[in-house]
């Protein structure tokens, strides 16, 4: 991905990056259609295949969605999905654990770390005030000249 990014006026050690992560793993679960307002699950859907296919037959054997199929032309059947039912990217819905993040400072930019230094804080107060600190003293910094 390219960014356009203005150039720093310090070196990459004269900055710390301040953020905050919700990993998958632990501060994720697993969600159904209805709870993430999935499109397919307000609206319905449609699919269109060949008719012949594994992906027809699968629709029409163990699916166990309810579906109206119509002949697409061309070897393609397609079937409609009314709303309320289960869509076939279910399995990829997530919602977020109410869960604190974690609060993350470490040293240098998007350019890199210099030092390696990475600190984790327990608590969203303390990175509050450890961001707070680190701001008044560039404050102070850009006084003295």
């Amino acid at each position: 991905m390219n960014l356009n990014r203005i150039e720093p006026a310090g070196p990459v050690q004269a900055y710390k990056t301040y953020g905050l992560k919700a990993p998958k793993a632990t501060h994720w679960r697993k969600a159904t259609c209805e709870e993430v307002r999935c499109p397919a699950w307000l609206n319905g859907w449609k699919t269109v295949v060949p008719s012949d296919s594994m992906q027809a037959d699968y629709i029409r054997a163990r699916s166990g969605r309810h579906f109206i199929e119509t002949p697409a032309g061309n070897g393609l059947a397609e079937f409609r999905f009314p709303a309320g039912q289960r869509c076939f990217g279910a399995d990829k819905h997530v919602t977020p654990l109410e869960r604190e993040p974690i609060y993350i400072v470490r040293d240098g930019d998007w350019r890199g770390n210099p030092t390696g230094r990475r600190r984790t804080h327990a608590r969203g107060a303390d990175w509050v005030d450890d961001f707070g600190t680190h701001q008044l003293r560039i404050a102070e910094q850009q006084k003295r000249g």
